[in-house]
C-alpha cells in the first residue's frame, strides 16, 4: 500500500489540523480503517496553540479547572491551555490561577499512576483530562480511574479527535469527530470486518505513529 496522509482542517480554527490516512490499521484496543495523525497541533507550537484556543472554549466560562492531564503526547497543547484557561479576563472562572499541567506515567497493561511528586497537583484537585486520539475510550476510562484514585475531581474530557461522545458518562469535547472524518470505523479485534475480508493490516499505530508492516 502506498501511504498518503492527508489534510484535515477544523471549520472552527484552519490552523488546527490533523492528517488522515485510509487503510487497515492495528491500535492497542482495536482496528481502525482510518489512521489519525495528530503529531501536527501535538509537535508545533503554532498549530498547537491554536488548538488549545479552540479546546479553551468549552471550559473558560463554565469550568474550574486546577490541573490538565495531558495523554497522548499533548503536553504542548495542554500548556497553551492552562495559559489561556487562568488569563484573566472577564467571566474566566480560572482568571489568575496557576494551573499545573501534568502527565501520569503509564505502567503494566497501559495502568496510569501519578508519583508522589505529582499526585499532590490532582489529590482535592479539578482535573481536565486532555487526550489526543479517543478510539474506544479504554485509555480515557484509564485515565479517569487514575484521576479518580488519586482523589482528584475530574471536571473535563477533551481530545482533538473523538470517535466516542461519552466516557464513563463524562462528554468528551473535541474538535475533530467521526461527523468530520468522513466512514471511520473502529472494531474490536475479533470483530474486524477488514480481517474478515481477508484486507491485511498496512500498519501497527498508537500515539507516537506507525510502523508499516
Amino acid at each position: 500500500m502506498e501511504f498518503k496522509l492527508q489534510d484535515l482542517r477544523s471549520p472552527r480554527n484552519p490552523k488546527s489540523r490533523i492528517k488522515i490516512m485510509k487503510g487497515h490499521f492495528a491500535s492497542e484496543h482495536a482496528h481502525v480503517n482510518t489512521y489519525i495523525d495528530i503529531s501536527t497541533v501535538t509537535c508545533r507550537m503554532n498549530n498547537a496553540r491554536e488548538t488549545a484556543k479552540v479546546l479553551v472554549e468549552f471550559y473558560s466560562l463554565s469550568t474550574k479547572v486546577d490541573t490538565i492531564v495531558c495523554v497522548d503526547g499533548t503536553e504542548l497543547i495542554g500548556a497553551f491551555m492552562a495559559e489561556m484557561l487562568s488569563a484573566n479576563g472577564i467571566g474566566n472562572m480560572n482568571g489568575g490561577e496557576n494551573i499545573s499541567v501534568v502527565t501520569p506515567e503509564v505502567i503494566n497493561r497501559g495502568q496510569m499512576i501519578f508519583r508522589d511528586n505529582t499526585k499532590r497537583m490532582i489529590e482535592g484537585k479539578d482535573v481536565l483530562i486532555l487526550s489526543g486520539s479517543i478510539t474506544t475510550g479504554e485509555s480515557m476510562l484509564r485515565a479517569i480511574s487514575a484521576v479518580i484514585y488519586f482523589k482528584g475531581r475530574v471536571s473535563g474530557v477533551c481530545a482533538v479527535f473523538s470517535a466516542v461522545n461519552k466516557v464513563a458518562g463524562l462528554p468528551v469535547h473535541s474538535i475533530f469527530s467521526q461527523k468530520e472524518v468522513a466512514d471511520y470505523q473502529s472494531y474490536s479485534a475479533g470483530e474486524c470486518s477488514l480481517c474478515a475480508k481477508g484486507q491485511k493490516l498496512d500498519a501497527m499505530v498508537n500515539s507516537f505513529g506507525y510502523s508499516m508492516l
